[in-house]
């Protein structure tokens, strides 16, 4: 598995350290209000689950599975809600989690559809943005980090469901993918 990759992008230290700044500037942000916390499975896990410890805050969790790469190496430009919310976000401060935005047509659709349940507010906290790939306007309240146009796996972040378990972000060789 570790042969697969070309470099190791961000390592685990790297990524925890960041992790917890953005847990503390979360807390900062929201003190005093309810948050309910959305990510997106099953990319965002590790980084939900780290980041929900790191903020000191009565939060909520709720998740939606959302499908937009298939088997493939990049996104066909389109998402499909696999399983939606359970929880109610009308009138909720919402913080949508997700694991990387590159084109940002995903998280497009999936901020239209939380949008139309009218929450009281709704901010997107991304583990990586890849703002050279972005085909669409988002704005983006918690970046992670900003990364080059390059396909990484690992911190959950997949291809073809392989990967998730690597504890660092890298860079996945061309070869294995092409």
């Amino acid at each position: 598995m570790h042969e697969d990759i070309a470099e190791v992008l961000l390592t685990e230290d790297e990524i925890h350290r960041r992790v917890g700044e953005l847990g503390r500037q979360i807390t900062a942000d929201y003190r005093g209000r309810d948050l309910l916390i959305v990510f997106i499975l099953k990319g965002a896990l590790l980084f939900v689950a780290d980041l929900v410890r790191c903020v000191d805050l009565p939060v909520r969790l709720d998740f939606m599975v959302v499908s937009s790469y298939g088997r493939g190496a990049s996104s066909p430009g389109s998402a499909r809600i696999v399983t939606d919310l359970r929880t109610d976000v009308h009138g909720r401060h919402v913080l949508l989690v997700e694991d990387i935005v590159d084109s940002g047509h995903t998280i497009r659709e999936v901020l239209e559809h939380l949008l139309i349940r009218q929450p009281a507010s709704l901010r997107v906290c991304t583990l990586l943005d890849k703002p050279d790939r972005r085909e669409v306007d988002l704005e983006l309240a918690y970046i992670g980090f900003t990364i080059p146009n390059v396909f990484v796996v690992g911190y959950c972040l997949d291809y073809n469901e392989r990967y998730r378990n690597l504890p660092y972000v890298g860079v996945l060789k061309p070869d294995v993918y092409a």
